[in-house]
């Protein structure tokens, strides 16, 4: 039980930020891990150069990391954005420029779940328009993650700090998950459960365990307050992944914290080196 039962992977769009995308596997690998995670790294672009795609995929290559999780585009994040795909007009035409570049990436490297950020409310919009361009984009993105044999996560984010965000509880993002997976009837959306968010969102995280660990993809986890590494807060992170593993979870757990003012490399002694390389 706790922390070696589980296999981690390091997000790199949070930790080693003060290196180089392309050095950050490396980094990873330095550090211990075999398995990383990612947001969409080019947030400007949707679909970026065949060049900037072949080096990533050489850097994990040669670090001997494998990507675990990928964020489909997203917008601005980190920043203002919180994905792209219930947004009408540019930002929904530039998520579905990006759904069959980030699938064939995803294939590319081995990448097996692709994560779509729903997206803020937009002020003007009526958000059953927006839920149901959500929808129709969703629909297509479990399409093409399940073309290259992925799963596609939806996510709950914290109210705090994404107050426009409309998925902030479990039940809201399990609802999108059934409502995707009855209208594609591939069954390929899951649950992304983010301890941090939904810790911070007040939700009684055992009983989450309980109600979604068979719908789960993929789990991420931060200490609260502070989002920072395990042990930093008051979250028993520790007893809630036993509980997952005992609710049958035996998917990847990404680290999704901020390192604070030391290096990325300093912040996982709460991880025991032999505890770190995914199995």
């Amino acid at each position: 039980m706790g922390y070696p039962d589980q296999r981690f992977d390091v997000n790199l769009s949070i930790l080693f930020t003060e290196l180089p995308l392309l050095e950050r596997p490396a980094a990873a690998a330095a550090a211990g891990f075999t398995a990383v995670e990612l947001w969409w790294p080019w947030i400007e672009t949707p679909t970026p150069p065949q060049a900037e795609l072949d080096a990533l995929k050489k850097a994990f290559d040669d670090a001997g990391t494998q990507l675990v999780g990928l964020n489909f585009y997203a917008g601005q994040l980190p920043g203002p954005d919180r994905g792209a795909l219930s947004v009408p007009g540019e930002e929904s035409d530039r998520f579905r420029a990006n759904i069959e570049v980030a699938a064939d990436f995803a294939a590319s490297v081995g990448c097996t779940a692709l994560n779509a950020l729903y997206g803020n409310r937009v002020e003007g919009a009526d958000p059953q328009v927006q839920d149901a361009l959500a929808l129709e984009n969703l629909v297509l993105a479990a399409r093409a993650a399940d073309r290259v044999g992925a799963i596609l996560l939806v996510e709950t984010l914290n109210k705090p700090e994404s107050p426009l965000y409309p998925l902030v509880s479990a039940p809201a993002a399990i609802e999108v998950v059934d409502k995707v997976n009855a209208a594609t009837g591939l069954g390929n959306a899951k649950f992304l459960l983010d301890l941090y968010h939904l810790s911070m969102n007040g939700e009684d995280l055992s009983q989450v365990i309980k109600a979604y660990a068979a719908k789960t993809g993929h789990v991420q986890i931060a200490d609260n307050p502070g989002r920072g590494a395990p042990g930093t807060g008051d979250l028993p992170l520790e007893r809630l992944l036993d509980e997952l593993k005992d609710a049958g979870y035996a998917g990847w757990v990404g680290l999704e914290y901020k390192p604070g003012e030391r290096p990325s490399a300093d912040s996982f002694d709460w991880l025991p080196p032999s505890a770190r390389a995914a199995g």
